[in-house]
């Protein structure tokens, strides 16, 4: 029980940095790198509450580094 609600705490806790993170980059770059990298984390994390850290590393990767971009170009008017 207590391993599965940590699971749950760790997983949500990276979800949450993921989105947060990217924000603090100030160019299309450092956003993007940024939110490769937390995706990637939380992707593994998450992947691997089902046996499949590798694929959720990737599909984290990309996510992250689409939303570290969406998330500039919001902030400089563009979007």
């Amino acid at each position: 029980m207590k391993t599965s609600l940590l699971k749950t705490l760790t997983a949500s806790s990276i979800l949450i940095a993921t989105v947060a993170i990217p924000g603090c980059g100030t160019t299309t770059g450092t956003r993007s790198v940024t939110g490769a990298l937390m995706g990637a984390a939380g992707g593994a994390v998450i992947g691997s509450l089902s046996a499949q850290a590798g694929a959720g590393a990737l599909i984290g990767l990309g996510v992250g580094s689409l939303g570290g971009y969406l998330y500039d170009q919001h902030k400089k008017g563009n979007l």
